[in-house]
């Protein structure tokens, strides 16, 4: 049964790792694997992989950047490495050292090592958490995988965790080590856990921002140390043995990314493109610009009609959980015409969490006179949707609420005027993140507020991207989350990230002479896609929300108050402020319809392979 279980969880992840699979079961334990080969494309880098002891046996998900470092260390230590993956360089680390190697990391990761002598499994994930990891205790036994549809295929029932609901519609994505299902958890970013074969469990913090923040040093040249800082992280991602491109937009962010590969002498590097049929959300020119400057190749894309709703449907199995940002069709679409040229892409994720990128970190400088601003937007002064969304948010009067609620979509009196929800949400998680933000940054609101999306807003976004690119086979760095970028960019004065209309400046700055001025003066569109008009105008779309009204999801908890043929209706009558509202309700009930049954015929093909399913 545990070979049967481990063989299902492993191979319902194929995509993420299509080159090779391995498994090992030891005394009630089964690790199975399966592998994306980006350095030592040999046998010698497959996983499961057993120590030389044979002590230690690890599946390790990502990337040690700097894994070569510690060459000169392990052969100190007389350790004769059999490979020149950096699983074999983290299995070694953890023999000498144990927990306490993951300070020296530089990488993205979530790994699993099985201790036969100690009969101890020691799972970590990487600081920032971009690489997934989920557990769930069932049946008096631990589960994890990368993606809950591997925890399912197990056995562990699929049950939605109502009582997440409000702070789903609330904050667009359930936070912290919570998760959309009953008994499935997260393993929260810069913690490991330790389970004993006798059951005992032991979570442990072992990296906190805050701590590090407050160690570290200012640099006396700040815009200086970020650009070369910058650079050395590109040199690290660079590292594969396969062909690296760039998710590339018209912005400063990743602009910055293609603007540091020139300048570190990288050539032959493929940019892709996500574009737009209307104008105003299309950033597809500017990327052509950036491309041609610095002499890559480019490869635009348009998602739109009927692809666009197959890949929502595609987006939502990979993503497991109901799509938050609504781009992720975009995403897996732009991955999946990459993996015909290129194993590995970069992305700018992160820059505007730690550098204060988004226009909506703005009112929090001037917070006190947020409440004047409902007059001349009611006069018709201030007519754009920014503008109307935030007489909206300015409603919020006390300075927790607006940070709480900095990155939704939704208020909490909004909750209860448009959805019919009474009850009012309170999430411990995020309670706890505002305390550690209020406490390192105590009178700047706007500190608080990328700290605060650091550790929220940020992840929804590294899943996305995780989910997303490894749903077509790809790996998906992020430079700008550089521990070294992250700690020093924490300890950097606030008008060294938010000068200016568009923030970000150390990095505008840093990148100046580098990138054209069309980049450095574009107006920053953002990953914007026009849901309003694929609601109305794609049919496949007008059918989803017609059939929505009447589904059985809206008898849960929370949902049971909602009238979702009023939210139709006038939206289909031209109410655009209805959008917001409606887009959560649509993403849950495309993934309440289609992910079950999907889970359903994949678990069936899992354990009946030559079987067919009606």
């Amino acid at each position: 049964m545990l070979k049967s279980a481990l063989l299902a969880m492993r191979d319902t992840l194929l995509h993420r790792g299509p080159n090779s699979s391995g498994f090992f079961i030891d005394d009630g334990v089964g690790l199975g694997f399966r592998r994306l080969s980006i350095l030592d494309l040999t046998d010698a880098g497959n996983q499961p992989m057993v120590s030389e002891d044979g002590r230690y046996i690890i599946v390790f998900n990502g990337e040690i950047y700097n894994y070569k470092d510690f060459y000169p260390e392990l052969k100190a230590k007389q350790i004769v490495l059999r490979s020149t993956s950096d699983t074999e360089v983290l299995l070694n680390l953890y023999r000498l050292y144990g927990a306490e190697m993951l300070h020296r990391l530089n990488g993205m990761f979530a790994f699993a090592i099985w201790d036969k002598q100690q009969k101890e499994l020691f799972i970590a994930r990487d600081r920032m958490g971009v690489k997934p990891l989920f557990y769930a205790m069932h049946d008096n036994a631990l589960y994890f995988a990368s993606e809950p549809k591997a925890i399912f295929c197990a056995g562990v029932p699929l049950q939605v965790a109502e009582d997440n609901l409000m702070e789903y519609l609330s904050c667009r994505f359930v936070g912290g080590n919570q998760s959309m299902f009953k008994g499935v958890e997260r393993l929260l970013p810069g913690h490991f856990l330790r389970i004993k074969h006798n059951g005992h469990t032991a979570i442990t913090r072992w990296w906190k921002l805050d701590d590090e923040t407050r160690k570290q040093q200012e640099s006396a040249n700040s815009i200086e140390w970020f650009r070369e800082t910058f650079d050395s992280s590109i040199r690290l991602r660079m590292i594969s043995d396969v062909p690296v491109g760039v998710l590339l937009s018209g912005g400063l962010d990743s602009g910055s990314i293609v603007a540091s590969l020139k300048a570190n002498q990288f050539s032959e590097v493929e940019t892709f493109t996500i574009g737009f049929s209307r104008h105003e959300h299309d950033e597809t020119e500017m990327a052509r610009i950036l491309t041609r400057k610095f002499g890559f190749k480019f490869n635009p894309l348009i998602l739109e009609e009927d692809s666009l709703h197959q890949n929502f449907l595609d987006a939502t199995w990979f993503c497991d959980e109901p799509l938050v940002h609504l781009n992720e069709p975009h995403l897996l679409a732009i991955s999946r015409l990459a993996r015909d040229k290129v194993t590995v892409l970069l992305s700018g994720e992160g820059a505007d969490e730690m550098l204060g990128g988004y226009v909506r970190y703005k009112p929090l400088r001037y917070a006190s006179l947020l409440p004047n601003l409902s007059l001349p937007v009611k006069m018709g002064l201030l007519t754009t949707d920014r503008w109307k969304k935030l007489m909206r948010y300015s409603k919020l009067r006390n300075a927790s609420d607006q940070i709480l609620y900095n990155a939704s979509n939704i208020f909490p009196d909004e909750v209860k005027t448009v959805y019919g929800i009474e009850q009012s949400g309170s999430y411990a998680y995020r309670q706890q993140i505002l305390s550690e933000a209020k406490a390192l940054y105590p009178s700047d609101l706007q500190r608080q507020a990328l700290y605060f999306d650091q550790h929220l807003y940020l992840c929804s976004l590294l899943d996305r991207n995780d989910r997303t690119t490894m749903g077509a086979s790809i790996e998906c760095r992020e430079p700008f989350l550089d521990p070294r970028l992250l700690i020093g960019a924490g300890k950097l004065p606030t008008d060294m990230l938010l000068r200016g209309k568009k923030g970000k400046y150390i990095l505008l700055e840093s990148m100046r002479k580098r990138l054209p001025e069309e980049t450095l003066n574009f107006r920053k569109i953002g990953f914007s896609v026009p849901w309003g008009q694929y609601l109305r105008e794609n049919e496949l779309f007008k059918e989803e929300l017609d059939s929505m009204q009447r589904s059985k999801m809206f008898v849960m908890k929370y949902l049971e108050h909602i009238n979702p043929g009023e939210l139709v209706a006038q939206f289909q009558r031209g109410n655009n402020a209805m959008l917001p509202f409606l887009l959560p309700l649509m993403s849950l009930y495309i993934w309440y319809k289609y992910y079950p049954k999907k889970l359903q015929e994949n678990n069936y093909r899992m354990y009946h392979p030559t079987a067919d399913v009606a």
